[in-house]
């Protein structure tokens, strides 16, 4: 399925009070691009908390769909060890996916909330990864954006959610974001755990993880409408939900 153009979505999430058919809905979209590092209104760094991006921009040519599967072996290979040996530091994170034909382009994200001592640690510890050096010297990962440390941008909760929604809401979100962030990451995790042979070479992990992100794609089409709509549906009471249709794609984790 091409994820470049709107997907043609039907779902159905049964319950007492409500029933929901949507077609031909976009996938989950924001309306711009991931916030350049450095640009947002920061303080003189405090000691305090505050959200850290961490953006890649991965090659895409021209005339060719994103490659998605890059986003899988970042978030595997380059993310994951570090998410792992700093999870007691980082009181809140997240992925942001997003591939648009703009200045942007294809730019994969981790967000996280801690001060910024730790986050200089982790922006060092991401920066001396290996496997992300290969990347880049192939050019295929083309960027890395990092905040600036010496300023603490971002300091409230709800300083990366979407301004247009409620207060309350834009404080809960990032719980809600960050479960589904582990889930995804979850399933990558597994995926390439159980294969029985492991990828050594960049051109390997290429190949790997194009298959990686095809059964990870397939869990979502087959499995997520129950999984993952069904229960969250639950989770609200079963009420009625407005969905509003964008046509450009762009999905956020």
């Amino acid at each position: 399925m091409n994820r470049l153009t709107s997907r043609r979505i039907v779902f159905c999430i049964i319950g007492p009070l409500a029933c929901l058919a949507v077609l031909a809905m976009g996938g989950c979209a924001s309306t711009g691009a991931i916030p350049p590092a450095g640009q947002a209104t920061a303080a003189p760094n405090d000691g305090g908390d505050g959200w850290w991006y961490e953006n890649f921009t991965m090659d895409w040519p021209q005339g060719e769909n994103p490659p998605w599967y890059m986003d899988c072996l970042v978030a595997n290979e380059v993310v994951k060890p570090v998410l792992n040996r700093y999870r007691k530091d980082i009181l809140l994170w997240r992925f942001h996916r997003r591939a648009v034909r703009d200045k942007s382009g294809d730019q994969f994200g981790f967000i996280f909330y801690t001060t910024a001592p730790n986050a200089r640690k982790i922006y060092a510890a991401i920066g001396s990864n290996p496997i992300l050096r290969q990347l880049k010297a192939k050019g295929l990962v083309v960027q890395v954006f990092t905040d600036n440390t010496d300023k603490t941008p971002r300091p409230n909760i709800q300083d990366t959610s979407d301004p247009s929604w409620s207060l309350p809401l834009q404080k809960a979100w990032p719980y809600f974001i960050m479960g589904a962030s582990q889930t995804w990451l979850d399933l990558i995790s597994q995926y390439a755990d159980g294969a029985r042979k492991k990828p050594c070479s960049i051109s390997e992990m290429q190949a790997f993880y194009r298959k990686i992100d095809r059964k990870v794609d397939a869990t979502w089409r087959t499995e997520g409408g129950h999984a993952f709509l069904h229960h969250l549906d639950a989770i609200f009471g079963y009420g009625p939900l407005d969905v509003v249709v964008r046509r450009k794609v762009e999905i956020q984790f």
